[in-house]
């Protein structure tokens, strides 16, 4: 029995030892780690003083950079600006010689003329003009065809696109007789329902042509509409012509049976602003 208990006794120092070993090599490894740790925590902070220093020299850049932007876009717009007032300066002095600017270069808003008067005239050449009130080119650069003002009130619509003439007017017949008018003045339009006269007209339309010509234009009235729409499109053209254009009834014939139609004219001898008359 006592032989038993001595064997035991001289194997459990030898287990202790073992286990002792074993964990001096747990502890070496975890160091080991912990020192592998320790310098990864280390270069990771050294990149992260590093990435620092980086942002701060970046931020100094953009802020310099900023500071540099803002000086020349500020000093591009002073120079912008003092270059506007020259050329401001230098229109308005020619305009008061007599000058025909054309009015794509000219801020009317901006030069400086007596009265603060322009006037837009059409040159011969089909482009824009301002000069002042009746006066001529000095360097006789093409003759005027026409001033903006001299105008009658439907030429002044016919020249406005679709946006312009809705921005000026809500009324469906007056936008309808200003693209009457353009189709008759501007061959390039198309459409055109006006025919040629003879005698003593120049041209005339029948309201029926006039009708369906407003269904063309409107695509989705009414017959009935339409027949409404003649009536009111004919005053349109009457004021806004100011009574250039007459109105006549004129006794027609169709399928053996005869009726009375009204026909928009323009007479021979009617002056038209722009336009030639058949005695000249």
């Amino acid at each position: 029995m006592s032989t038993n208990s001595d064997s035991t006794t001289a194997q459990y120092p030898d287990q202790l030892a073992d286990q002792l070993e074993a964990l001096h090599e747990r502890v070496e490894t975890l160091e080991s780690d912990l020192d592998a740790k320790d310098e990864r925590i280390e270069a990771l902070e050294r990149d992260r003083d590093r990435l620092a220093e980086r942002t701060a020299d970046l931020e100094d850049r953009v802020k310099y950079l900023e500071d540099e932007t803002a000086g020349l876009a500020t000093a591009a717009l002073n120079k912008a600006s003092a270059n506007k007032d020259r050329v401001t300066e230098l229109q308005s002095r020619e305009l008061e010689k007599g000058a025909h600017l054309r009015t794509e270069t000219v801020d009317e808003h901006a030069v400086d003329v007596a009265d603060g008067r322009l006037e837009q005239i059409t040159k011969d050449d089909g482009k824009q003009y301002f000069r002042l009130p009746e006066q001529a080119d000095p360097l006789d650069r093409g003759e005027v065809s026409l001033a903006y003002g001299d105008l009658l009130p439907i030429q002044q619509l016919a020249q406005m696109d679709d946006d312009m003439r809705r921005a000026s007017t809500n009324a469906l017949p007056t936008r309808l007789a200003a693209k009457l008018w353009q189709a008759r003045a501007d061959p390039s339009v198309g459409d055109n329902p006006w025919e040629t006269g003879c005698k003593d007209i120049q041209e005339y339309l029948k309201a029926s042509d006039l009708r369906h010509w407003i269904r063309r234009q409107e695509p989705g009235i009414s017959k009935s509409y339409a027949k409404k729409l003649v009536s009111r499109v004919i005053d349109a053209i009457l004021d806004l012509s100011k009574h250039r254009v007459a109105i006549r009834k004129r006794t027609e014939r169709k399928n053996g049976l005869e009726y009375t139609e009204r026909r928009l004219v323009i007479p021979e001898d009617v002056e038209i602003p722009g336009e030639t008359t058949g005695d000249e």
